[in-house]
């Protein structure tokens, strides 16, 4: 129920590819070599390359992380005794919806949100308060986010991106507040050298690795030849695609996952409340297969690697003298599978 209340509370949306159709009734016996190209006509760059994975209109999935081991986790109050946890299993609902605002050859801008649950499962009864307040609550992100897509011409393009996430461990409604948002942004220039190569860089403000930096950004979506390609956005993701046909796409690579979670103090002395930060690595492998007209399924695989689960004293906390407690979880197997509705 918690998970349909927040999911309801936030709508979901992101990016979406473009088909152009060309109505050619009524010139079935034109002589098109006597015709060159139109003068005067400005040409834009379009924000795919050849055999790229679809653009997902809706999707929803749902994720599971195996059991793994959570050491030395405080016992709070003024004990200063450290207990381990065991995990049984992580999982929850993903969620978001794609709709395209504007759509034109000079620019396109696009709505979006998301929804991201995880709900912690322990291996048995514990004493343990902080424990206990990840398996009561769990970890909710609910985000909006705006992404434009800008050519400036044939070869060259903007691509800029804002995102707004409220992330949290939440018991009711009325918990939620302003210290649970994080912003973020990237600014991406880039060209786009031929219709199976594009390549950008630009900067980013990101919460993936758990805590706010900025890093340079690397984008560079290429296509070999029918059957092998690349899509990366480094530092956040990378993948290697292998098509098997139109249809039929297998992936490997990895994803940098994470965000900064409020939460209220589950004892004292802390004061009222903590922030969670956690960064997630996970290689992977996929496959996309389309199902029937424009659904695919996605399945995916891999190992969930603990980058940082870092419980800090105070909002964008990097001191050790801020820091609660410091998580070195194991690292589980996980897998998605998740239903799309994916652009033409």
């Amino acid at each position: 129920m918690k998970s349909f209340l927040f999911a309801a509370f936030f709508c979901t949306i992101t990016a979406t590819g473009i088909a152009q159709v060309t109505d050619t009734s009524g010139v079935d016996d034109m002589d098109y070599s006597q015709f060159g190209d139109a003068q005067g006509v400005k040409r834009y760059a379009t924000q795919k390359v050849l055999n790229q994975t679809p653009n997902r209109i809706v999707s929803i999935g749902y994720e599971y992380h195996g059991g793994f081991d959570m050491p030395d986790v405080p016992l709070g109050g003024m004990l200063p005794a450290m207990q381990d946890l065991r995990m049984r299993r992580v999982g929850g609902l993903r969620a978001q919806v794609n709709i395209p605002v504007v759509s034109t050859n000079k620019v396109i801008w696009q709505l979006g949100a998301n929804y991201m649950f995880s709900g912690y499962r322990l291996d048995g009864a514990t004493t343990n308060a902080f424990g206990k307040r990840l398996e009561a609550s769990g970890l909710h992100t609910a985000g909006i986010n705006t992404t434009v897509f800008k050519p400036l011409n044939e070869k060259n393009f903007l691509i800029l991106q804002a995102s707004a996430d409220l992330n949290g461990a939440f018991e009711q409604l009325s918990a939620i507040n302003s210290k649970a948002m994080t912003y973020s942004a990237t600014a991406i220039y880039g060209w786009k050298t031929s219709e199976k190569n594009m390549v950008g860089t630009g900067i980013a403000r990101t919460y993936r690795a758990g805590q706010l930096i900025y890093v340079p950004v690397l984008f560079w979506n290429r296509t070999f030849n029918d059957r092998w390609g690349m899509e990366l956005l480094l530092p956040a993701r990378g993948h290697l695609r292998y098509n098997i046909s139109t249809s039929n796409i297998l992936q490997l690579g990895f994803e940098l996952e994470g965000n900064q979670y409020w939460m209220s103090a589950p004892y004292e002395p802390v004061r009222g409340e903590l922030f969670v930060q956690r960064g997630e690595v996970k290689p992977r492998i996929m496959w996309d297969k389309k199902l029937s007209g424009f659904f695919w399924l996605n399945l995916q695989a891999g190992l969930r690697y603990n980058y940082r689960f870092d419980a800090m004293n105070e909002y964008d906390a990097r001191k050790d003298n801020l820091r609660w407690y410091e998580g070195k979880l194991g690292n589980p197997f996980y897998f998605n599978v998740s239903l799309n509705f994916v652009s033409p």
